[in-house]
């Protein structure tokens, strides 16, 4: 995009076609956002692929092991962010979601028919949780399964932090409840 956006009401909306790109460019910046949870007294960050994008419920998707140490802190503590950064726009993101899980209901199993025989879903299959010890790399627990461990995070956007940065002068902007206002950078 080379042409600079001034109105705030333009830049919410291009953030949103972004973020809707995602889920059909592979290459885009903001394909793998960092999700930020609470572990505890500290935080916990990891890289995710976006899945889906709602403008409209202002939703993202993200896969998941349900045994993932990601899936008890988001359910102790639902409040986390998610960063982009994109550096052909020279965009910052910073979300503040509240996250959900769905493991069961119609939303997962939907969405496990979509991929269950696709390469990914060996993501979903693997007999040990996602942080096990292995004694070696090749060591990789194999067998027979007895289930897939798939679920769904849905994170309802609560929150947008934009900053772009540009030569010609940094902007930054807040998007949430009470509207878009400017805030220094």
């Amino acid at each position: 995009m080379t042409e600079r956006l001034t109105s705030l009401d333009a830049i919410l909306a291009e953030v949103w076609r972004q973020l809707e790109l995602t889920t059909h460019d592979k290459h885009h910046a903001w394909r793998t956002p960092v999700l930020a949870t609470v572990d505890g007294d500290g935080a916990d960050a990891r890289t995710v692929i976006l899945r889906e994008v709602d403008a409209r419920q202002k939703q993202l998707l993200t896969f998941t092991d349900e045994r993932a140490c990601k899936v008890t802190q988001l359910l102790r503590h639902p409040r986390a962010m998610l960063v982009m950064w994109s550096p052909a726009l020279g965009w910052q993101l910073r979300c503040r979601v509240l996250l959900s899980l769905e493991m069961t209901g119609l939303a997962a199993t939907s969405r496990w028919a979509k991929i269950k025989l696709t390469p990914p879903a060996q993501d979903y299959l693997a007999r040990l949780p996602p942080g096990a010890p292995l004694d070696a790399p090749e060591a990789l627990a194999t067998g027979p399964l007895k289930r897939e461990y798939f679920a769904v995070i849905n994170a309802q956007v609560l929150s947008i932090d934009w900053l772009e940065l540009h030569r010609a002068g940094h902007r930054r902007a807040v998007f949430d409840e009470h509207g878009g206002r400017w805030v220094q950078p």
